[in-house]
Parts: structure tokens; sequence; C-alpha cells
């Protein structure tokens, strides 16, 4: 794991200083400590700085190949480098180590830009082609390491994270309205925009080529819903998916330092841990992070049956309010962007104890989104057999629940009656919001008129249509996971566990997300995910012989944070503070009088705590990022 960094002139006769590198890498030293290179070309400079994990002592980077005509920047990890270098090996090729960095290189020289296809694992590299004065940019096929860049008239840009990008001066900070309200539809800004103008993301499965001052884009990888196991029975299904997980938690193993195991308690990471222990002849370490005061469910029991069931050295750890307070300053910054994802907190707390006993762990982020772990699935499926069973009123029985919601104040209900009588792309943004959702249902009333003219009140459900016609004929079920792998995965999960993480130096991987493991689950009859009310039934039955029940059986929590009841308690008053001050209102977002109403609706009972603090990060993400 490590951070790439880079700049590309558009007059080639020009030079890219030393200097101008070094500053870009300085603000991303938190993702590779233990070294830092630097390689110079014509009108071209590549910096990398490192977390060494693989071939410790030969793996410096940037690196090149034979004759030094192509060099490479390298963020990840690739699980099937070993026998890639074999077969690179057999066909000529000479290595000067060890690493998987070096097989990208040579695999270059085979296939050019289409060696993405052949590696498997989690990356974002920069490959620069000298002979060709070409730049490549990759990244994985499911978004778990970003990759940002840039382009003005002098030079293009490119770096794991932002702030890299925004150390050149060369680089304005102009803020993109259009992305600010796709921050208030979904509560995270999907795509390939941020929140700066300019300043976009290389999509998930995508790979960029910049070459005569022209940027070309390809995707080389989407995923594809099959039927080639359904009629395969489920207790066989079930075993090829022992199988798969198996080999590929053992893949994810593979480091030249130790690795731990990020234990929520729950199925998914105890499933991981179930494997690693098998995968190493090591005692293998686990980490915890809990909550005191009955206000969520407290993880840590739950990690302390998993870690005496399978043997492992256990750490955990609290944190309190004061804790989540002072260190949200430093999560924005570290996130990059105003992403409303309190538990990415107690990620760094578990993490900063982590790295103190290990340099990788695996976590099970991705079992839900493979196969179908939230209960809006479910929820979603019955709707649809309630829109179908009520035919041409559907829509009136929906304005009917909705009333009955709001009298109730109940925003589930509201939800899930807006939903009738709608297609899907008008309602399904994500698993984590949609019409109902404050910030969409409200807007007219909510933001400033000001703000509302240079934004598209339909650009979210735009957004969401566009991606549904990847898969038009699929059943509810696929089309829900489809959009949640396009959206909430890559730029809300995925980027929260890899900014966080790497704010400790601490490499994080993610097997359940392997695209092997996510092209099996998408083979998959939908009854063998979801049954009734039963969410993810076949990684349960997986792992039903090696789980203690209560494990299994457990109502899904991932990493709670009461963060609700501290903005509605002890954190109201510094809250309004931030949100009320001057600075705050000028940014002309919402409306003075509705952001009053909802911090007074939020006081003592949290009742749009998740809304408040959407616009808390939002205002922190200005004065780290527009008004440093």
């Amino acid at each position: 794991m490590c951070g790439i960094a880079g700049k590309l002139l558009t007059d080639p006769a020009a030079t890219v200083e030393r200097a101008q590198i070094e500053a870009m890498l300085r603000t991303i030293a938190h993702r590779g400590p233990d070294g830092q290179g630097i390689h110079l070309d014509a009108g071209l400079g590549l910096g990398h700085c490192r977390l060494s994990i693989i071939d410790l002592n030969t793996g410096a980077q940037p690196m090149a190949n034979e004759d030094d005509s192509v060099w490479v920047v390298f963020n990840g990890e690739i699980y099937n480098y070993q026998e890639l270098r074999a077969g690179l090996l057999a066909r000529g090729h000479h290595f000067r180590s060890r690493t998987d960095t070096e097989v990208i290189l040579h695999l270059y020289e085979e296939l050019g830009p289409e060696c993405v296809n052949q590696l498997r694992g989690m990356f974002a590299f920069a490959l620069w082609d000298s002979r060709r004065r070409r730049l490549l940019l990759a990244r994985d096929r499911v978004g778990i390491k970003p990759l940002y860049y840039c382009q003005t008239k002098e030079a293009f840009y490119f770096a794991s994270e932002m702030k890299a990008i925004i150390a050149d001066r060369g680089v304005p900070r102009e803020i993109n309205p259009a992305a600010v309200r796709s921050f208030f539809s979904f509560n995270y800004v999907p795509g390939a925009d941020t929140l700066l103008k300019g300043i976009s993301k290389v999509l998930p499965g995508h790979y960029l080529v910049v070459e005569s001052g022209r940027i070309t884009s390809r995707q080389y990888w989407d995923l594809k819903y099959t039927r080639s196991r359904w009629s395969m029975s489920f207790e066989a299904a079930t075993e090829e998916l022992n199988t798969l997980l198996g080999a590929a938690v053992r893949d994810h193993m593979i480091a030249d330092v130790p690795v731990g195991v990020l234990l929520s308690g729950g199925v998914d990471s105890s499933a991981i841990l179930s494997f690693a222990v098998h995968a190493t002849d090591k005692k293998v370490k686990t980490f915890t992070v809990g909550f005191d005061g009955g206000q969520v469910v407290d993880e840590r029991p739950y990690a302390r049956l998993a870690a005496t069931r399978f043997g492992t050295e256990h750490y955990d750890i609290s944190f309190t309010q004061d804790d989540f307070w002072n260190f949200l300053p430093a999560y924005v910054r570290h996130m990059e962007e105003p992403v409303c994802e309190p538990p990415a907190v107690a990620l760094y707390y578990v993490s900063r104890l982590a790295r103190n006993h290990v340099k990788v762990v695996l976590s099970g982020e991705g079992g839900d989104e493979a196969f179908a772990g939230y209960p809006d699935y479910p929820n979603m499926l019955r709707l649809e057999r309630i829109r179908h069973a009520v035919g041409p009123f559907a829509r009136l029985a929906g304005d009917g629940a909705f009333l009955m919601g709001n009298l109730l104040g109940d925003g589930r209900v509201q939800r899930y009656a807006e939903a009738l009588g709608r297609p899907l792309w008008a309602h399904y943004f994500s698993r984590t919001s949609g019409p109902s959702a404050l910030f969409n249902w409200r807007a007219r009333r909510l933001f400033t008129e000001e703000f509302l003219e240079h934004t598209t009140a339909n650009a979210a459900s735009r957004f969401i249509e566009d991606l549904l016609t990847a898969v038009p004929d699929e059943t509810l079920l696929n089309q829900m996971l489809y959009v949640d792998s396009k959206t909430w995965l890559p730029d809300d999960l995925l980027i929260k566990a890899d900014k966080i993480t790497m704010a400790n130096s601490l490499e994080l991987r993610v097997p359940l997300l392997d695209h092997v493991i996510l092209e099996f689950a998408a083979s998959l009859p939908p009854i063998f995910k979801v049954r009734g009310k039963e969410t993810k039934r076949i990684l349960k039955a997986a792992f039903a012989k090696v789980l203690p029940p209560d494990i299994l059986n457990r109502k899904k929590a991932g990493f709670p944070v009461p963060y609700a009841s501290w903005l509605g308690n002890g954190l109201g008053q510094p809250v309004e503070d931030i949100l009320l001050s001057g600075r705050s209102l000028a940014r002309g977002y919402v409306r003075k009088s509705e952001l009053e109403r909802l911090l007074r609706a939020n006081v003592g009972r949290g009742k749009y705590s998740r809304e408040i603090f959407s616009l808390l990060t939002l205002e922190l993400w200005h004065r780290a990022f527009v008004e440093p």
C-alpha cells in the first residue's frame, strides 16, 4: 500500500521540478512512511511514497523495465502476481525484484493498456511509456484504491489523494455546485465528480490514456449478472463459495509483514477470520472497537466470542464523545470529501490500535453488497410484490402511506411509500438515500434560491437511471445490487476504508471484493441471497458449521457509532456554533431559518442527525480545502 502522485506538462520541452513532486508527496506521506522515490523525464515527474509489504529490500519505486523506457508508480496489491511472474519469465522477461509492481511493467510490454485485465487485486497505478510519451492511469475493478486526476492548460496531474493535486499552485480550488447537490442527495459524491471543479476520479474498472494532449477513457470491466449457476443446487453453490473464499483469503494473506483482521463480531469479518487462521502458521491478531453506555450495540462481546472460537490474539478499544468531536477536522482532511460516514471515526481508532501490532489487516467489507445483506433489499422486494398486487392504484396507495408515515414521523414508511408507482431509478438512489431523504423531498424548502439556480433538481435520479440502462432486464435485486456497486460501495464504503486506514499507515485488504467472488455472486439466483426477510442467505449457510450461532444469527450492526445521541445532546452547542456561524451561512446552501429548525428538532432526540452531520462535514471541508 502506497501513495502515488505525478505531473505531466503540456509542453514536453518544459521541466517538472523535483520540488514540485516533493510537495505533492508531503501531503500523502502517511500513505507510505517507509520510503520515497521520484523519477523525472522530459516534461514529466512521477512520485511514490512506500509502505513496504512485499519484497521489503528491493521494491523501491518508481520502478522501471529492463531498458528504463517504461516506468510505474503503483498503489495496491496484485494477488496473482506470482503466477503472472512465472509466465513472464517463461516468455523471456528479466526481473530485478520479486515485487508485484514489476509484473505490471512487463505485462504492459506484452499487452499495452489491456494488461489491466490480467491483474487480480486492488490497485491504482500510473505508467509512463517514454517512447510513446504515453501516460496510463488505471484503477481496480471495484474501486478499492482511489485515484484522482486534473487537467489544466499547463499540465495533467494525478494522485492517490486530492490534497496532493491541490498542493500545486497551478490547480484552482473552485467549488463544483453540481457535486455539492449530489452530496446532499446521496450523502457522498458518486461517479467521477468531486467537490472541486476540474478534479475527477478515475472510475472503478477504467483506465485513462494521456497521449498527444488527449485524454481517452476505457472501461475494461463491469459486473455482469449471468444465470450460469441458476440450475445449481443451493448446497453445491454453498460448497463452491467455501472453496472460492478459502482461496481468496489465502491470497490476501500474502505479505512479508504481519497480517491481522478487523473484527466486528458480524458474519462477514468472522467468516474471513475463520479462513485466515488456517492460511498461516502464526497466531492471528484481531482488533475491535466498541462503546460503553448502551447507546448502540457494543461489538466487543461478539468479537471476543469469535476471537476465542478461532484462538486469536485479540485487542479492543473504545472511544468517547470528546474523541469523536476532536477527530472530526482530521476526519474531513483524510476523507477529502464530506462523506456522511460516522463509522469512519470508529475505523480510525481501531486502525490506530491495529497499526501498533500489524501492518496489514483484512476486513469483511463487501459481503453485503455482493450477497445482499442490507434490510433494504427484502423490503424493496416486498414492496414490488405490493406494487403488482395493487396494480394501477399503486401511486394512490403510495401517497396515502406517505401521509401516514408523515403523521407517524416514520421516515422509513415514507421512503417505501414513495416507491410505490415509481420506476426504480426514481426512488432507489442507493441503500443510504432516496427521494424521501430530507435533502431530496424537501429541497425547495431547505435550500436557498441561489443554490437551486446553480444545480439541477433531478440530477441524482437521472444518474441512477443512466446506471440502470446497463442492467435493464435484470431482476429487481440485481438492479439494486448493481446500483450499490457503482455508488455506495466505491464512493462511500471503500473511500472510507482506504483513506482512514491509510491515515494510520495501515493496509486494508477486502477478500469479499475479489472480483472472482463478485462474479460468482452475480451468477446466483436471487433466492440464494434473499428469501423472505433473510438476507445474505448463502454466505450465512457457508459458515453455519464454523461460526458460533450467536454471531451467525445476530442483527447486523457493523461499527456502530452513537453519533445521533452525541449530536443531539452533548455536542449540540458546538455544532450549532459552527453551522450558524457567518462563515457557514455565507456558503449559501441552506436557508438559515430551516437550518435553525433542524438544529432545534435535533436537540435531545437526534432526529436529523444524518442531515446535520452532512452539513457539519461539508462546512469543515470548506474550511480545510477551500480556505486553508
